[in-house]
C-alpha cells in the first residue's frame, strides 16, 4: 500500500532534529547567559528548557511532514534515507556527493570569512565607528560547544530551510512555471533557493539589532553572509538530496565554530 510519505524517514529526521535542538543548548545558553540572568521565570529553569524542547519537537514534526509531502510532489527529498529504509545500498550515492558537499561547505565558510573581513567590516567601521565593536565583542563558546551546535545547523536548519521552506516555495512556483512532468522549472528552483537563503539571513536581523543599529549596510551584510552558504546548500538539495545539503552545512559550521571558533 502506498503511503503519502516514507514514515521511517520522517521518524529518523524528527529524532535527529530533536537531538540537534538539545545539542545546541550549551552553545546558545552561553551566548544568551546575560539575558537569561535577567529573566524572571515563573517556572524552574530545567522545566523551561524541557518546554522549549517539546515545542521545537512539535514544530519540526509539522515541518518535516509538510516538507516531505511537498518535496515528493516536486521531485526532491532525502534519497539516502529513502534507500536505507528500503534496505538498499547507499555507498555509491554517498560517494557521489560527499566530496562536493564537504568542498562547498568549506568554500562557503571561507567566503563568509573573507567577505566579512575585507569588505563588510571595513565599510561598517567607517559607517558606525566604535559601535561596530559590538558585532565582535560577544564571547564565543568553546569549540566543543560549537561542534555540538554544528549538528543543529546541519540537521535542523536544513530541515527547516531546504526540506520545508525551499520545497514550499518551489511547489508554489510550480503553479507559475512547470515542466511537462509537472515539476518546477529550473528558474523556479533557483528563485525558491535564493528566497529561502534570504529568509534565513533576515531571520538573523533581530539578534543583530541588539548589537548595532540596523542600517542598510548592516542589513545587507547580515543577509549576504547568511545567504552565501544557503544558496550552495539549496543547489545541493536540488541536485543530490537533503543529506548532501546537510553535510555541506555541517562542514561549513565545523570550520566557522570549531576550527576557527567564530
Amino acid at each position: 500500500m502506498k503511503t503519502i510519505i516514507n514514515w521511517r524517514v520522517f521518524l529518523i529526521l524528527w529524532v535527529a532534529s530533536v537531538i540537534a535542538v538539545i545539542a545546541i543548548l550549551p552553545y546558545t545558553l552561553e551566548l544568551q547567559s546575560g539575558a537569561l540572568e535577567q529573566l524572571d521565570l515563573p517556572i524552574p529553569f530545567p522545566l523551561f528548557i524541557a518546554i522549549q524542547i517539546i515545542q521545537n519537537g512539535l514544530l519540526f514534526a509539522v515541518c518535516i511532514f509538510l516538507g516531505m509531502l511537498l518535496a515528493k510532489r516536486i521531485g526532491l527529498g532525502a534519497p539516502i534515507l529513502d534507500s536505507v529504509t528500503r534496505g538498499e545500498s547507499t555507498f555509491n550515492k554517498v560517494r557521489a556527493f560527499l566530496p562536493i558537499s564537504i568542498g562547498l561547505g568549506v568554500l562557503a565558510s571561507l567566503l563568509i570569512i573573507g567577505l566579512d573581513a575585507y569588505i563588510f567590516q571595513p565599510a561598517i567601521i567607517q559607517e558606525l565607528g566604535s559601535n561596530t565593536t559590538a558585532l565582535n565583542s560577544t564571547a564565543q563558546p568553546a569549540a566543543w560547544k560549537g561542534f555540538l551546535a554544528s549538528f543543529y545547523g546541519g540537521i535542523a536548519e536544513e530541515i527547516l530551510l531546504r526540506l520545508f521552506v525551499m520545497s514550499l516555495l518551489a511547489w508554489l512556483g510550480s503553479f507559475i512555471s512547470k515542466t511537462q512532468d509537472r515539476k518546477p522549472t529550473t528558474i523556479i528552483f533557483w528563485i525558491a533557493n535564493i528566497l529561502a537563503a534570504i529568509l534565513f539571513g533576515l531571520g538573523h536581523l533581530p539578534a543583530v539589532s541588539t548589537l548595532v543599529p540596523l542600517t542598510t549596510l548592516v542589513v545587507i551584510r547580515t543577509v549576504a553572509l547568511n545567504s552565501i552558504g544557503g544558496i550552495m546548500f539549496g543547489w545541493l538539495y536540488q541536485k543530490h538530496g537533503l543529506e548532501s545539503a546537510m553535510v555541506a552545512h555541517f562542514s561549513a559550521d565545523i570550520v566557522l565554530h570549531v576550527l576557527l571558533v567564530l
